[in-house]
């Protein structure tokens, strides 16, 4: 029984961050921008959260210093995807390897170690009551209201779709694409947030560990729906869950360790043929 409550606990845990990230890509792809920036969005919220907690011992500071770092690498996604119409999938993949190389050397610079920070202020308060959960459970009703029952989200949404037509009727489809994709930093930097100030109380090289990706599996799984993200994070958290429960079985650890990335290949090789984009996504309202 205490083993069952551990894996449901674990669970949702894992969930949270992934949920954070992939609600950030669904805005982002909604209005026509690619979200495999997600991973560097993830890791600079999680090493501007400890950076921010470091210098101030301040909880929320950190939290805001998360937001913020992750909605910086979101506008720099922006700026490459829109004004300069760098290819969104290079653009992705290189703030990506960039994020990893700016905190390694941060890390070096500041604390005079390339592996990890110190240990800093953090939430510890259990999963059930850490405020970041809570946003999270916001973050889910006021994308879904904002995007299918408002205004602003109708227009978001029609630039997804055809960013052209939009800029015909005279949407501002650029400022629409820069508020999406910093909406998505911030929601993805709130999510390494947690993983850096509440799911432990430091910053460890390549903290995400890959979940930027898993939250892209994420967001396509769900249809682009943020409702649906939800459900099939807890899918993903649920492997994780699993791998750190049976680690204690003498299972080899890195076996374990590639249960959610398996179930990941699963998922895009199997569960995602019959899914498509927005047809606007990667597309410009000038061409």
């Amino acid at each position: 029984m205490n083993q069952i409550i551990s894996i449901f606990t674990s669970t949702f845990s894992m969930s949270v961050p992934l949920i954070l990230a992939a609600l950030g890509g669904v805005i982002s792809v909604r209005s026509g921008i690619m979200a495999l920036g997600l991973e560097s969005m993830m890791t600079m919220g999680a090493f501007c959260g400890v950076l921010g907690s470091y210098y101030t011992g301040n909880v929320a500071a950190a939290i805001l210093c998360g937001v913020a770092g992750g909605a910086l690498f979101g506008l720099c996604h922006g700026i490459l995807s829109v004004r300069y119409k760098v290819n969104q999938v290079i653009s992705g993949i290189g703030l990506n390897l960039l994020a990893v190389a700016a905190t390694t050397l941060l890390m070096q610079l500041i604390w005079n170690n390339k592996g990890s920070s110190p240990q800093v202020a953090s939430i510890k308060q259990g999963v059930l009551t850490s405020p970041i959960t809570f946003i999270m459970l916001a973050a889910v009703a006021a994308e879904y209201f904002v995007l299918f029952r408002t205004r602003f989200g109708l227009r978001l949404r029609m630039v997804g779709e055809n960013p052209k037509a939009a800029a015909t009727v005279g949407l501002p489809v650029h400022r629409i694409k820069y508020i999406a994709v910093v909406c998505c930093g911030m929601l993805a930097g709130l999510g390494g947030a947690y993983l850096s100030i509440d799911h432990l109380d430091m910053y460890v090289r390549d903290m995400s560990a890959g979940r930027g990706y898993i939250a892209v599996a994420i967001m396509i799984l769900a249809r682009y729906n943020p409702i649906m993200v939800v459900l099939c994070a807890l899918i993903f958290g649920f492997s994780d869950a699993v791998q750190i429960s049976l680690q204690g079985y003498g299972v080899p650890s890195q076996i374990m360790a590639m249960i959610p990335y398996i179930v990941t290949l699963l998922v895009l090789a199997f569960g995602v043929r019959q899914i498509t984009p927005p047809a606007g996504v990667g597309a410009h309202d000038d061409e």
